[in-house]
């Protein structure tokens, strides 16, 4: 019987699928074994990635889904890398209307606008294009307005593995105070700009 390399596959695998990543059930299907099986092909690779310190990369779960990326320590080097280029930021109004559809999704414009008291189309515009929110379906309202949701990249790039892991927001917590507002958005802004 032939010894398979159930390892340097997988690897292989989540390199080809590069940010999409795999999920379970589709690692499971391309090698042909039972779902548990993959979970522990997954865990053997991830422990070998932790245990070898002169790796480069090592296999994180996001969203659902497992890929390759590079170690944390090595973010100063990176940083220097990609510096040279345009760092990608977010206007006000568009942090704005990501967080409102990040906590109210589904949601139409319309409801966006009604939150936020102005018009919100090319906010929604800039985030589409930047693949971080996306349509998810149609109200059953009059005209049947498209409804909006965040993406898998939107996960990614606040290190998110679901939507349960974003911060509670209760009313109370919500300001009045435009300075704390400023605020807030000024962090998010910065976790934007540090992770893409």
């Amino acid at each position: 019987m032939a010894i398979v390399n159930w390892l340097g596959i997988t690897e292989s695998l989540l390199f080809a699928a590069g940010d999409g990543g795999l999920t379970l059930k589709q690692l499971a299907q391309v090698l042909e074994v039972e779902e548990f099986e993959a979970a522990g092909i997954i865990e053997e690779l991830k422990e070998k990635y932790e245990k070898e310190e002169e790796r480069g990369i090592g296999l994180i779960e996001l969203a659902g889904t497992y890929q390759l990326a590079t170690k944390r320590e090595h973010a100063p080097y990176l940083k220097k890398l990609v510096e040279s280029s345009q760092p990608q930021t977010l206007s006000q109004a568009a942090l704005e209307t990501l967080a409102i559809i990040a906590y109210k999704q589904p949601i139409t414009r319309a409801e966006i606008e009604e939150i936020r008291g102005v018009k919100t189309e090319s906010a929604l515009h800039t985030l589409t294009a930047k693949g971080l929110v996306k349509e998810t379906g149609r109200s059953e309202g009059p005209g049947r307005p498209i409804l909006y949701g965040t993406t898998k990249e939107f996960l990614d790039c606040f290190g998110l593995k679901d939507l349960a892991e974003l911060p509670p927001l209760s009313e109370e917590s919500i300001s009045s105070d435009p300075e704390e507002a400023d605020l807030f958005f000024e962090q998010f802004e910065q976790v934007f700009a540090n992770e893409s």
